[in-house]
């Protein structure tokens, strides 16, 4: 059965400035009766063990999964050390979903720099993410690159990667609003790989994402995991995720 889950950056604004932190998030996630909360890391207060340990009993006893954590990652660099920082930063990200209990990390591709070709950036990616997989086995925790823009604007370029990759431990974080053409054909092209996914409102230019349809394909294809809503629009979160919320338990649950 598809569960219906909440993204912390859906509150983005309420943890940037402090008004919410991620006890108030999964509390949040509690009322709205989510299965379960995704843990982007951005706005962490700190990143002892003890902290991590406290947010994953604090959802345990709210009944609630976590279902992913998230960090932002560039690997389109032609600068081999800058690149492997990112590497670092992906290993750092795993060893905390790993202390919260999340099956998998939501990282990006990257965006192709200006003088190189596609090739370059794709194998880039790839080089990048082939050194990663293993301290992911180690870890218990799937990779999951999600379809950012950039050099994964396009499904075949998500598919491609994964391909080259080639690890059980390498997977997709389908977002459902980034595909910008052919929306739904792609969605379609990508949910086979997809281990989780990413529910908004709707795509770029506000055109609203037909869920009916969607549900549609998710069933065709067999997926049977998390719907983490990504709230992106001009509504507060506080009255726009359980609106949304609402509408994707009605349809799916």
């Amino acid at each position: 059965m598809i569960k219906i889950g909440c993204a912390a950056y859906s509150y983005r604004d309420y943890l940037k400035d402090g008004r919410m932190r991620y006890e108030g998030f999964i509390e949040e996630a509690y009322k709205i009766r989510l299965d379960g909360v995704e843990l982007t890391l951005y706005w962490l207060p700190s990143k002892d063990k003890s902290y991590f340990r406290k947010l994953k009993r604090l959802s345990l006893f709210h009944g609630l999964s976590i279902s992913c954590a998230g960090i932002s990652t560039n690997f389109c660099n032609p600068n081999p050390s800058e690149r492997k920082k990112e590497i670092e930063k992906v290993k750092e990200g795993l060893d905390i979903a790993c202390e919260l209990g999340a099956p998998c990390l939501r990282v990006f591709g990257g965006y192709l720099p200006e003088g190189y070709t596609e090739a370059d950036a794709m194998g880039w990616v790839t080089e990048a993410l082939q050194s990663c997989v293993g301290y992911a086995e180690d870890k218990g925790v799937v990779i999951a690159m999600e379809n950012h823009g950039g050099i994964t604007a396009k499904a075949d370029n998500v598919i491609e990667i994964v391909k080259n990759v080639d690890s059980p431990w390498f997977r997709v974080n389908l977002d459902l609003g980034n595909y910008r053409e052919s929306v739904y054909e792609e969605i379609a092209k990508t949910v086979p790989y997809a281990v989780h996914i990413h529910a908004k409102v709707s795509v770029a230019g506000g055109v609203k994402l037909d869920y009916q349809k969607i549900k549609e394909i998710l069933e065709s294809k067999g997926y049977n995991g998390f719907l983490s809503i990504e709230y992106e629009e001009k509504e507060d979160p506080k009255i726009g995720v359980p609106k949304f919320a609402k509408h994707l338990m009605d349809l799916f649950c």
